[in-house]
Protein backbone atom coordinates (compact mmCIF):
# COMPACT_ATOMS: atom_id res chain seq x y z
CA UNK A 1 0.00 0.00 0.00
CA UNK A 2 2.75 2.21 0.96
CA UNK A 3 4.57 1.97 -2.16
CA UNK A 4 1.33 2.17 -4.37
CA UNK A 5 0.37 5.81 -2.37
CA UNK A 6 4.11 6.68 -3.14
CA UNK A 7 4.08 6.33 -6.31
CA UNK A 8 0.24 8.01 -6.96
CA UNK A 9 2.17 11.25 -5.50
CA UNK A 10 4.75 10.71 -7.77
CA UNK A 11 2.69 10.83 -10.66
CA UNK A 12 0.16 13.13 -9.37
CA UNK A 13 3.55 15.46 -8.78
CA UNK A 14 4.75 15.17 -12.13
CA UNK A 15 1.32 15.60 -13.99
CA UNK A 16 0.74 19.17 -11.96
CA UNK A 17 4.21 19.91 -12.46
CA UNK A 18 3.93 19.25 -16.74
CA UNK A 19 0.23 20.92 -16.73
CA UNK A 20 2.10 24.10 -14.96
CA UNK A 21 4.43 23.82 -17.53
CA UNK A 22 2.57 23.42 -21.16
CA UNK A 23 2.19 27.19 -21.61
CA UNK A 24 4.35 28.89 -23.59
CA UNK A 25 6.08 32.27 -24.06
CA UNK A 26 4.72 35.61 -25.03
CA UNK A 27 7.22 38.39 -26.73
CA UNK A 28 5.23 41.55 -26.56
CA UNK A 29 6.88 44.65 -28.51
CA UNK A 30 6.38 47.80 -27.92
CA UNK A 31 6.86 48.68 -31.58
CA UNK A 32 10.23 49.20 -34.18
CA UNK A 33 11.33 45.52 -32.91
CA UNK A 34 15.16 45.28 -33.01
CA UNK A 35 17.32 42.18 -34.37
CA UNK A 36 17.81 41.56 -30.93
CA UNK A 37 14.05 41.11 -30.00
CA UNK A 38 13.17 39.10 -33.36
CA UNK A 39 16.64 36.51 -32.50
CA UNK A 40 15.16 36.08 -29.29
CA UNK A 41 11.50 35.22 -31.11
CA UNK A 42 13.27 32.70 -33.19
CA UNK A 43 15.50 31.14 -30.39
CA UNK A 44 12.28 30.40 -27.89
CA UNK A 45 10.38 28.78 -31.03
CA UNK A 46 13.05 26.45 -31.53
CA UNK A 47 15.77 28.26 -33.84
CA UNK A 48 16.19 26.38 -36.94
CA UNK A 49 12.92 24.26 -35.54
CA UNK A 50 11.14 27.17 -35.43
CA UNK A 51 7.77 27.08 -37.59
CA UNK A 52 6.53 30.90 -37.61
CA UNK A 53 3.03 31.97 -38.79
CA UNK A 54 3.10 35.75 -39.42
CA UNK A 55 -0.58 37.50 -39.21
CA UNK A 56 -0.34 40.98 -40.75
CA UNK A 57 -4.66 41.86 -40.60
CA UNK A 58 -3.69 44.98 -38.50
CA UNK A 59 -1.63 46.54 -41.30
CA UNK A 60 -2.43 48.87 -44.22
CA UNK A 61 -0.11 47.12 -46.54
CA UNK A 62 0.14 43.71 -45.21
CA UNK A 63 1.39 41.33 -47.98
CA UNK A 64 4.56 43.65 -48.33
CA UNK A 65 5.28 43.97 -44.36
CA UNK A 66 4.52 39.92 -44.17
CA UNK A 67 7.56 39.51 -47.25
CA UNK A 68 9.88 41.41 -45.24
CA UNK A 69 9.13 39.80 -41.43
CA UNK A 70 9.28 36.70 -43.06
CA UNK A 71 12.45 36.98 -44.77
CA UNK A 72 13.93 38.43 -41.34
CA UNK A 73 13.04 35.08 -39.75
CA UNK A 74 14.21 33.08 -42.52
CA UNK A 75 17.65 35.16 -42.26
CA UNK A 76 17.76 33.85 -38.80
CA UNK A 77 17.40 30.05 -39.27
CA UNK A 78 12.99 29.91 -39.01
CA UNK A 79 10.78 28.46 -41.15
CA UNK A 80 8.39 30.91 -41.68
CA UNK A 81 5.36 31.86 -43.77
CA UNK A 82 2.36 34.80 -43.89
CA UNK A 83 -1.35 34.34 -43.33
CA UNK A 84 -4.11 36.85 -44.61
CA UNK A 85 -7.60 36.60 -44.12
CA UNK A 86 -11.06 38.36 -43.56
CA UNK A 87 -13.23 37.54 -41.32
CA UNK A 88 -15.36 35.04 -43.55
CA UNK A 89 -12.15 33.35 -44.74
CA UNK A 90 -10.62 32.61 -40.90
CA UNK A 91 -11.77 29.33 -40.41
CA UNK A 92 -11.06 27.71 -44.19
CA UNK A 93 -9.64 24.65 -43.89
CA UNK A 94 -6.13 25.50 -45.54
CA UNK A 95 -5.86 28.54 -43.00
CA UNK A 96 -6.53 25.83 -39.76
CA UNK A 97 -4.15 23.69 -41.69
CA UNK A 98 -1.40 26.30 -41.94
CA UNK A 99 -2.16 26.99 -38.19
CA UNK A 100 -1.67 23.30 -37.57
CA UNK A 101 1.77 23.36 -38.72
CA UNK A 102 3.17 26.34 -36.79
CA UNK A 103 4.61 26.44 -33.01
CA UNK A 104 5.22 30.00 -33.32
CA UNK A 105 2.57 33.03 -34.40
CA UNK A 106 3.75 36.62 -34.92
CA UNK A 107 1.18 39.12 -35.01
CA UNK A 108 2.47 42.43 -36.87
CA UNK A 109 1.63 45.98 -35.90
CA UNK A 110 -1.24 48.66 -37.51
CA UNK A 111 -4.62 48.36 -36.03
CA UNK A 112 -5.09 46.47 -33.03
CA UNK A 113 -8.91 46.80 -34.01
CA UNK A 114 -8.72 44.96 -37.44
CA UNK A 115 -7.03 42.17 -35.83
CA UNK A 116 -9.65 41.74 -33.01
CA UNK A 117 -12.06 42.35 -35.81
CA UNK A 118 -10.83 38.93 -38.02
CA UNK A 119 -10.13 37.06 -35.18
CA UNK A 120 -11.99 37.15 -32.04
CA UNK A 121 -14.63 34.21 -32.26
CA UNK A 122 -12.81 32.09 -34.68
CA UNK A 123 -11.31 28.60 -34.75
CA UNK A 124 -8.07 30.18 -36.31
CA UNK A 125 -7.76 32.22 -33.03
CA UNK A 126 -8.12 28.77 -30.58
CA UNK A 127 -5.13 27.37 -33.19
CA UNK A 128 -2.97 30.18 -32.24
CA UNK A 129 -4.35 29.65 -28.35
CA UNK A 130 -3.53 25.96 -28.77
CA UNK A 131 0.24 26.62 -30.10
CA UNK A 132 0.88 28.38 -26.93
CA UNK A 133 -0.89 26.26 -24.68
CA UNK A 134 1.35 23.64 -25.78
CA UNK A 135 4.37 25.53 -25.25
CA UNK A 136 4.65 27.94 -28.49
CA UNK A 137 5.80 31.16 -28.69
CA UNK A 138 2.64 33.69 -29.15
CA UNK A 139 4.32 37.34 -29.93
CA UNK A 140 3.20 40.92 -31.24
CA UNK A 141 4.67 44.48 -32.43
CA UNK A 142 2.95 47.69 -31.92
CA UNK A 143 -0.94 46.66 -32.45
CA UNK A 144 0.32 42.82 -32.04
CA UNK A 145 1.60 43.98 -28.92
CA UNK A 146 -2.14 45.59 -27.49
CA UNK A 147 -4.28 42.66 -28.83
CA UNK A 148 -2.34 40.83 -25.98
CA UNK A 149 -4.02 42.04 -23.45
CA UNK A 150 -8.04 40.39 -22.45
CA UNK A 151 -9.00 44.80 -21.77
CA UNK A 152 -7.28 46.08 -25.13
CA UNK A 153 -6.66 50.07 -25.88
CA UNK A 154 -8.33 50.90 -29.05
CA UNK A 155 -6.25 54.05 -29.92
CA UNK A 156 -9.50 56.40 -29.95
CA UNK A 157 -10.64 58.71 -27.80
CA UNK A 158 -14.29 59.15 -26.79
CA UNK A 159 -14.49 62.88 -25.62
CA UNK A 160 -11.62 64.61 -26.92
CA UNK A 161 -12.26 64.62 -30.38
CA UNK A 162 -9.35 67.48 -31.39
CA UNK A 163 -6.44 64.66 -32.74
CA UNK A 164 -3.87 67.42 -32.83
CA UNK A 165 -3.88 67.56 -29.22
CA UNK A 166 -4.13 63.53 -28.12
CA UNK A 167 -4.49 62.74 -24.77
CA UNK A 168 -4.00 65.52 -23.29
CA UNK A 169 -6.14 64.97 -19.57
CA UNK A 170 -6.77 62.08 -17.46
CA UNK A 171 -10.40 62.25 -17.53
CA UNK A 172 -13.17 59.44 -17.07
CA UNK A 173 -14.74 58.20 -20.00
CA UNK A 174 -12.02 59.29 -22.85
CA UNK A 175 -10.26 56.68 -23.37
CA UNK A 176 -11.91 53.63 -25.82
CA UNK A 177 -11.39 49.92 -24.90
CA UNK A 178 -12.18 46.68 -25.95
CA UNK A 179 -11.90 43.25 -26.14
CA UNK A 180 -8.50 41.39 -26.82
CA UNK A 181 -7.21 37.97 -27.26
CA UNK A 182 -6.39 37.98 -23.62
CA UNK A 183 -3.26 36.41 -23.43
CA UNK A 184 -2.60 38.39 -20.58
CA UNK A 185 -5.35 38.48 -18.08
CA UNK A 186 -4.24 40.62 -14.87
CA UNK A 187 -3.06 43.95 -17.51
CA UNK A 188 -3.37 46.38 -19.52
CA UNK A 189 -0.73 46.26 -22.71
CA UNK A 190 0.14 50.06 -24.16
CA UNK A 191 2.80 50.13 -26.61
CA UNK A 192 4.91 52.83 -28.20
CA UNK A 193 4.79 54.14 -24.88
CA UNK A 194 7.47 56.62 -23.75
CA UNK A 195 8.24 57.72 -27.36
CA UNK A 196 4.72 58.72 -28.10
CA UNK A 197 4.27 60.01 -24.71
CA UNK A 198 0.88 57.89 -23.38
CA UNK A 199 0.97 58.59 -20.05
CA UNK A 200 -1.80 60.45 -19.58
CA UNK A 201 -4.26 56.98 -21.34
CA UNK A 202 -2.80 54.81 -19.49
CA UNK A 203 -3.05 56.01 -15.92
CA UNK A 204 -6.70 56.99 -16.78
CA UNK A 205 -7.64 53.34 -17.24
CA UNK A 206 -5.50 52.64 -14.18
CA UNK A 207 -8.11 54.56 -12.50
CA UNK A 208 -10.91 53.06 -14.53
CA UNK A 209 -9.38 49.48 -13.72
CA UNK A 210 -7.57 49.46 -10.60
CA UNK A 211 -7.88 45.95 -10.59
CA UNK A 212 -5.66 45.36 -13.44
CA UNK A 213 -1.71 46.31 -14.08
CA UNK A 214 -0.54 48.43 -16.99
CA UNK A 215 2.44 47.48 -18.86
CA UNK A 216 3.88 50.23 -20.66
CA UNK A 217 6.41 48.75 -23.27
CA UNK A 218 8.33 51.62 -25.29
CA UNK A 219 9.64 51.50 -28.94
CA UNK A 220 12.62 48.93 -29.46
CA UNK A 221 12.10 47.35 -26.51
CA UNK A 222 10.01 43.54 -25.85
CA UNK A 223 8.51 41.87 -22.46
CA UNK A 224 9.22 38.23 -22.59
CA UNK A 225 6.57 36.42 -20.78
CA UNK A 226 7.50 32.88 -19.29
CA UNK A 227 4.94 30.28 -18.49
CA UNK A 228 5.66 30.94 -15.01
CA UNK A 229 3.87 34.41 -15.43
CA UNK A 230 7.21 36.27 -14.85
CA UNK A 231 8.41 38.48 -17.49
CA UNK A 232 12.26 39.78 -18.47
CA UNK A 233 12.57 42.94 -20.41
CA UNK A 234 14.63 43.32 -23.57
CA UNK A 235 15.21 45.82 -25.78
CA UNK A 236 17.23 49.53 -25.98
CA UNK A 237 14.42 51.74 -23.95
CA UNK A 238 11.77 50.79 -21.24
CA UNK A 239 8.94 49.42 -19.73
CA UNK A 240 6.81 50.86 -17.42
CA UNK A 241 4.40 48.80 -14.55
CA UNK A 242 1.61 50.85 -13.39
CA UNK A 243 0.13 48.92 -10.11
CA UNK A 244 -3.45 50.37 -8.24
CA UNK A 245 -4.22 47.66 -7.20
CA UNK A 246 -3.72 48.70 -3.69
CA UNK A 247 -4.62 52.24 -4.02
CA UNK A 248 -7.32 54.43 -2.22
CA UNK A 249 -9.47 57.59 -2.73
CA UNK A 250 -10.35 56.86 -6.80
CA UNK A 251 -12.23 59.91 -7.29
CA UNK A 252 -13.33 62.57 -9.97
CA UNK A 253 -14.31 66.39 -9.62
CA UNK A 254 -17.00 68.23 -11.91
CA UNK A 255 -15.32 68.21 -15.07
CA UNK A 256 -14.36 64.14 -14.92
CA UNK A 257 -10.80 64.72 -14.09
CA UNK A 258 -9.46 61.87 -12.12
CA UNK A 259 -7.71 61.39 -9.03
CA UNK A 260 -6.12 58.06 -7.17
CA UNK A 261 -3.55 58.06 -4.07
CA UNK A 262 -1.10 55.68 -3.51
CA UNK A 263 -0.62 54.44 -6.87
CA UNK A 264 2.77 52.52 -7.46
CA UNK A 265 4.81 52.23 -10.52
CA UNK A 266 7.96 50.54 -11.61
CA UNK A 267 10.30 51.79 -14.28
CA UNK A 268 12.09 49.06 -15.63
CA UNK A 269 15.55 48.59 -17.96
CA UNK A 270 16.90 45.87 -19.88
CA UNK A 271 17.14 42.67 -17.91
CA UNK A 272 14.65 43.58 -15.24
CA UNK A 273 12.00 40.88 -14.71
CA UNK A 274 8.74 41.24 -12.54
CA UNK A 275 6.31 38.55 -11.36
CA UNK A 276 2.48 39.23 -12.87
CA UNK A 277 0.80 37.30 -9.64
CA UNK A 278 2.75 38.76 -6.63
CA UNK A 279 3.00 41.88 -8.39
CA UNK A 280 6.62 42.80 -7.19
CA UNK A 281 9.98 43.41 -9.50
CA UNK A 282 11.99 40.50 -9.09
CA UNK A 283 15.74 40.80 -7.56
Amino acid sequence: MKIRYSISIVVLFFTSFCLSQSKGHLVIVGGVQTKEIVAKFVELAGGENARIIVIPNAGSNPIYWSEVQVKEFSELGAKSDYLLFTKETSDADSNLKKMDWANAVFFLGGDQSDLTRDMLGTKLLQKVFDIYNKGGVVGGSSAGAAVMSEVMITGNELLNKDSTSAFISIQKGNIETSKGFGFIKNAIIDQHFLKRKRHNRLITLMCEHPDLLGIAIDESTAIIVNPDETFEVLGNNQVLVYDPTEAKNIRQDKRGNLGITGMKMHLLISGDKFDLKSKKVIE
